[in-house]
């Protein structure tokens, strides 16, 4: 059956319908009154959205660039024999939409293509925000219902092998560009499926696009680089969307690339430009609650992988104990990211995740661990302007009695960057190694 045959049979078919229906006016605009955010397309879409099933197969609507050229033409010659008279603009309208519908996310995926876009957050059909220079608000993109919502996360999810469903209503996943993705759907989330979508640039942050920024100075990052290539374990705290990750990738570039890196994440994020690095992910259980492999179970195969860096994406609970025990046994330069409102905080987060791995340690025992693991606590902020800064640089010295000692090497204070004069225990361990530093930066 050719194209044109099949448009006129859509049209005999909707007009069956429409004389087989009565709807009152009083009906309608109480449906209109109800649906306020009513999509004035989403019925001619719904009918392309068939005729292209029927004419290039569902398979072929995934495939390259000539079905995209191929779905165009079609959608523009389906509206050019429609009874309404379709502008420009509306034909280029409803042809994005469906593009966007049949090959990308929906409605959001204008939004994670915006390089100005964070952040996307999907509270439910009808109120999606979205972060923007660090600063929420709404946009004008709607779905048309719960499961539209839900069809676009089976889209994200399912290439991953990933499930979601009443048995499993929490998933995380990415999208193809490194884009982490967070889902909860009913019973968990009461109004509906939810997505939040963090996103990340195709082209990793650099040091001096943090510097641009304002996140930190020249000579902040001029001793941060110096860390590194010391191979003096950091750890990167903060809280919820300071840019924690955005930091630890940027200190990973200065990584030498004749190192062998292994990187352990819930979701691939890193985006290590250098060659010799090993990537792994968790796995979450299968159906029947077996086969879930934790980020503690990585970090211990990682050491049996002859690692000269271990990168782990974020320490939540027991893997910390393992990560310590790595950097105190020759896998120094290790980096890792945790959640804290300050460095003293992180350290007694560290001690409480430690607890978590079920070993019944002394407090000074986790302590001592602790300080003789961690060299470097750098902790970063994001500020009520929406702008993220490194807020401290702080070292951590050692033990006094029972009480883990460290000093503040740079400061953001006052809307301002700067030195706290003190010269780091680390100084000449970094100069011995032929790393250039100067006792210039720390005045």
């Amino acid at each position: 059956m050719s194209l044109l045959k099949r448009m006129e049979k859509e049209k005999k078919l909707e007009g069956s319908r429409m004389s087989k229906s009565v709807v009152t006016k009083s009906a309608i605009e109480k449906k209109i009154d109800f649906n306020q955010y009513h999509d004035p397309y989403a019925e001619i879409k719904m009918k392309i959205h068939r005729l292209l099933v029927e004419e290039l197969g569902k398979d072929d609507l995934d495939e390259g660039a000539e079905s995209e050229k191929q779905m165009i033409d079609l959608i523009e010659r389906f509206l050019s024999q429609d009874d309404k008279l379709w502008s420009k603009a509306e034909t280029e309208q409803i042809t994005q939409e469906l593009l966007a519908e049949i090959r990308g996310y929906g409605p959001i995926d204008s939004l994670l293509k915006d390089p100005e876009i964070s952040e996307v957050m999907v509270n439910h059909p009808h109120q999606v925000f979205i972060e923007r220079k660090g600063k929420l608000e709404q946009v004008p993109v709607r779905f048309r219902d719960h499961e539209h919502v839900m069809r676009i996360i089976e889209k994200i999810v399912s290439p991953l092998g990933r499930r979601i469903d009443e048995s499993s209503p929490m998933v995380d996943a990415r999208l193809p560009d490194g884009s982490r993705v967070n889902a909860i759907i009913p019973p968990l989330a009461l109004k509906g499926p939810c997505i939040t979508i963090r996103k990340f640039s195709k082209d990793p942050f650099t040091i001096s696009d943090l510097i641009s920024f304002q996140t930190l100075t020249p000579m902040m990052s001029y001793f941060l680089e110096a860390c590194v290539k010391a191979r003096l374990n950091i750890v990167v705290s903060g809280g919820t969307g300071s840019g924690k990750t955005t930091t630890l990738n940027v200190l990973s570039s200065f990584i030498p690339s004749n190192e062998r890196i292994v990187t352990i994440e819930d979701a691939a994020e890193l985006q290590l430009r250098q060659e010799h690095v090993v990537t792994l992910e968790t796995r979450p259980a299968n159906v029947e609650g077996k086969g879930e492999i934790t980020i503690r179970d990585l970090v211990k195969n990682s050491l049996r992988m002859r690692p000269d860096r271990i990168v782990v994406g974020e320490v939540r609970s027991g893997e910390a104990l393992d990560m310590l025990q790595a950097m105190n046994t020759g896998h120094d330069g290790s980096l890792t990211t945790g959640h804290a409102n300050s460095p003293r905080d992180m350290l007694s987060r560290l001690e409480t995740m430690v607890l978590m791995a079920g070993m019944d340690l002394p407090i000074k025992a986790i302590r001592e661990q602790i300080s003789s693991a961690i060299n470097l606590i750098v902790q970063q902020n994001r500020l009520k302007d929406g702008s993220r800064k490194i807020t401290q640089i702080t070292e951590v010295l050692g033990m006094e009695g029972e009480v883990i000692t460290m000093q503040d090497l740079f400061i953001y204070s006052q809307g301002e960057f700067r030195a706290t004069g003190i010269i780091p225990k680390c100084f000449e361990k970094i100069k011995d190694l032929g790393i250039p530093i100067s006792t210039e930066w720390f005045q």
